[in-house]
């Protein structure tokens, strides 16, 4: 008995030292070596050529239309449909049937009567919604919309 109690106050005493320990304030250096690279609070915005080269699938189109949108809990949701378009990339293996749906994680802003380029990818994740909805590909993360140039 008498053992354990002098191992149990040994382990609390060094416990409380421990926990006592002042912590040295993080420097401010004069010189900051990482300046160039650091954008605090910028999102990056991809170019076309690199959304062109990120994506799976590219469709120019002006049928595009929000069907479904989720904004509780967790990250907000929206489901596109296209009705129509032309393809400008696609993989060997997708064959693009319409009406086809995709999901995006942002909501886009569509202007009526303008034609744009839908940047696709084979959907990550959102296996429930997927089933339910019979989705196959999502926006490219980073992709602005960009207006079919004529």
């Amino acid at each position: 008995m008498n053992m354990k109690m002098i191992s149990f106050l040994s382990v609390f005493f060094i416990a409380l030292v421990v926990s006592c320990e002042e912590k040295q304030p993080q420097i401010e250096h004069k010189v900051d070596l990482f300046a160039d690279e650091r954008q605090e609070g910028k999102a990056y915005v991809m170019n076309e050529d690199e959304c062109f080269d990120a994506s799976e699938i590219v469709i120019a189109t002006s049928k595009i239309k929000l069907t479904d949108n989720s904004s509780g809990r967790g990250k907000p949701i929206f489901i596109y449909k296209v009705d129509s378009g032309t393809v400008l990339k696609a993989t060997r293996d997708s064959v693009i049937t319409y009406p086809l749906q995709f999901l995006s994680n942002q909501k886009l802003v569509l202007k009526k009567d303008s034609a744009i380029y839908v940047y696709l990818k084979k959907l990550e994740g959102f296996r429930f919604i997927a089933e339910e909805k019979h989705l196959k590909y999502q926006w490219v993360k980073g992709a602005p919309i960009f207006e079919v140039k004529k």
